[in-house]
């Protein structure tokens, strides 16, 4: 439900507030100075409502990550290398044929010489955009792969892109929503809605996750996919201030 908006009427044309009348003794009310007021200017004075407006839009997250580490200790660097390698073209190979762009995946190694072995470790981190097909293909890895491999939880996140749009959304349903508004308060009073005069952003606030769910976002290993993405949903509010142009109704002229 759309918060009430404060609304503010101002129908009496600003040239008309020259005619006051002054208050003496005894209750009598005497005639203040009078401007002539030609009545082009009487007609064309401006006539304004002013309303405020207030959106609140979400996005779930569009992007997440998940790195896969395989590692190898042996005593012969050959053997350390070849170990990681063969499982890592076995993961490279698989993420292909699950139809997983090579743009979306990055492939870092690490060798290094340790007391009296040798050390390698590959991390692969691929970036999906169907969380779907992402929790498919953890669970084949997992599947295939023996515990060496060390799959991480995946890491949800929103595109600047997105985020930028969504803020745009919040303003312009904001802006909606108080121009029904106005529309609506000119109708009762049967004037007709004319155009901004000016639209002013007051406020915006942005958050992730609900307000119940902080708690429990401290313990992100616990969460479940679901939750994740609940927990990494972007809400954006919009507070807006407009003032329209009001116009009286067109009388419908008889032919004499």
């Amino acid at each position: 439900i759309a918060p009430q908006s404060r609304v503010f009427v101002e129908l009496v044309p600003w040239a008309d507030r020259g005619r006051e009348n002054n208050v003496v003794s005894g209750g009598e009310l005497l005639p203040g100075p009078r401007r002539h007021v030609p009545s082009a200017q009487a007609q064309t004075a401006t006539r304004e409502v002013h309303v405020s407006g207030t959106a609140e839009v979400s996005a779930s997250p569009d992007r997440a990550q998940v790195a896969v580490l395989v590692s190898s200790t042996k005593e012969a660097a050959a053997e350390a290398k070849k170990s990681v390698c063969r499982r890592l073209d076995y993961i490279t190979q698989s993420l292909q044929q699950q139809g997983v762009q090579a743009e979306n995946v990055t492939v870092t190694k690490d060798f290094r010489r340790m007391e009296n072995a040798y050390h390698m470790e590959a991390e692969v981190c691929i970036t999906f955009t169907e969380f779907g097909k992402m929790q498919n293909i953890c669970n084949f890895l997992v599947e295939k792969l023996d515990s060496s491999v060390v799959i991480s939880q995946p890491q949800f996140y929103h595109t600047p892109g997105s985020v930028e749009n969504l803020r745009r959304q919040a303003c312009l349903v904001a802006v909606e929503n108080a121009w029904r508004k106005a529309q609506e308060v000119c109708n009762l009073v049967g004037q007709t809605l004319g155009k901004p005069l000016l639209i002013k952003e007051e406020e915006t606030k942005e958050w992730e996750g609900q307000i119940d769910d902080l708690q429990s976002s401290r313990l992100s290993s616990s969460l479940t996919v679901q939750q994740k993405i609940k927990s990494a949903t972007i809400h954006v509010a919009s507070k807006v201030f407009i003032t329209f142009e009001v116009k009286g109704k067109e009388k419908k002229r008889k032919n004499l």
